[in-house]
């Protein structure tokens, strides 16, 4: 079997297909910096022991968790209060107890939230929450 011009059809075919991968084997190695969440806000710098709803590396991985939680507790059942593991009482709150403590929206949430590829950096959070203006 004969190919005509066989020489440009696989010329063509390595060209395409160095064209469509480059975006991948160019960033090969290359990773983002982790993002550091700033926890300097007056109202953590107040605290006399920093500490949050929950661990760190639980609110690292199921903060998202926690507040769709809170949001059915508070919306479908009517309840607004949280207790911790540590006994600890909460108000089930993003606005009035995540975002009282955590008010640097921008250097905190949306810092890790832009890492990781949610689109705009803006969580379906402020479709109905009123997005906290900050101090610059």
């Amino acid at each position: 079997m004969k190919i005509y011009d066989g020489k440009f059809i696989i010329a063509g075919l390595v060209a395409f297909i160095g064209l469509a991968t480059f975006p991948i084997w160019s960033n090969i190695g290359k990773a983002s910096p982790l993002p550091e969440p700033k926890l300097d806000t007056p109202a953590i710098q107040q605290m006399e022991q920093k500490q949050c709803v929950l661990t760190r590396d639980e609110m690292r991985t199921g903060h998202m968790r926690l507040l769709d939680e809170w949001r059915i507790e508070v919306v479908r059942n009517g309840g607004r209060i949280y207790t911790a593991t540590d006994g600890k009482i909460y108000e089930m709150s993003l606005q009035n107890e995540c975002m009282r403590c955590h008010s640097n929206k921008t250097r905190f949430c949306d810092a890790c939230h832009s890492y990781v590829g949610l689109p705009n950096s803006t969580p379906y959070c402020w479709t109905c929450h009123i997005a906290p203006r900050e101090k610059d």
